[in-house]
């Protein structure tokens, strides 16, 4: 009868036992699914004020060097057709009668050399977009998420556009002359300007390149933040999610 209680509980212990793992594998479970659900769920929740402002920081730093960097490198004006720069208008009139006689090398390289000035300016660009960056409050941050598609865009050309042409003037200046795009463009239209009856013109190359230069920006810019918004692969941190997928339900 002994050995019958001692074998009855060394069974109900072994049963006890395999009852205690499996009990302790199936909360396992439980707490891992609670884990996995509580996850997906801190992502999709309301991002704080702050996280909205580190977000859209994080952002426009992104979306602007990866525009600034395009943009300085050689060929980043004259390879994009969105942003090259051609003639000034009053000389587009100029280029088709001196191509239309043979000089085209002339006009080409002057449309060359105002490119190659714009990209060398820009590199001068992104320190000030970032300043501005910097600088912005909450509200800038929430009303650029939560607004149309150019919001950002918007926000630089109202924050930067004075400085940029502050701090682009000289630089192109010198860039002009360093690619001797003021040469080029001083041989062109003195070359149009012996022509019999035709009108002198005249052109602030330093004024036109540099705004030239500062439009193209905003234009990669804009694409940038294009990106962000629309593409899902180019939110890359787990702040970015947060952030711009709040916005993307605030927008349904």
């Amino acid at each position: 009868m002994k050995k019958i209680n001692i074998l009855s509980s060394s069974l109900a212990l072994i049963l006890f036992s395999n009852l205690n793992v499996n009990a302790q594998i199936k909360l396992g479970d439980i707490f891992k699914k609670i884990t996995e659900k509580n996850t997906t769920t801190n992502t999709g929740i309301t991002p704080t004020t702050f996280e909205i402002g580190q977000g859209i920081k994080e952002a426009l730093q992104i979306g602007v060097s990866a525009g600034t960097d395009r943009l300085s490198a050689k060929d980043g004006f004259l390879g994009n057709l969105a942003v090259k720069i051609l003639m000034p208008p009053e000389a587009q009139k100029v280029e088709r009668t001196l191509r239309s006689i043979g000089l085209n090398k002339l006009c080409d390289n002057v449309v060359v050399s105002l490119n190659r000035a714009a990209e060398d300016a820009t590199t001068a660009a992104k320190p000030i977009f970032i300043s501005a960056i910097k600088q912005m409050t909450i509200t800038d941050a929430t009303n650029i998420l939560l607004g149309n598609n150019d919001a950002a865009t918007e926000y630089f050309k109202r924050v930067t556009t004075s400085q940029l042409m502050q701090k682009f003037s000289p630089i192109v200046t010198t860039s002009l002359n360093k690619v001797n795009a003021t040469k080029y463009y001083s041989d062109l239209t003195t070359q149009y300007n012996r022509l019999p009856l035709v009108k002198p013109v005249n052109t602030n190359l330093t004024e036109y390149v540099t705004q030239k230069a500062i439009d193209g920006l905003f234009i990669e810019v804009a694409k940038e933040e294009l990106k962000i918004r629309g593409n899902l692969s180019s939110r890359s941190t787990t702040l970015l999610q947060k952030v711009f997928g709040y916005a993307d339900k605030r927008k349904i």
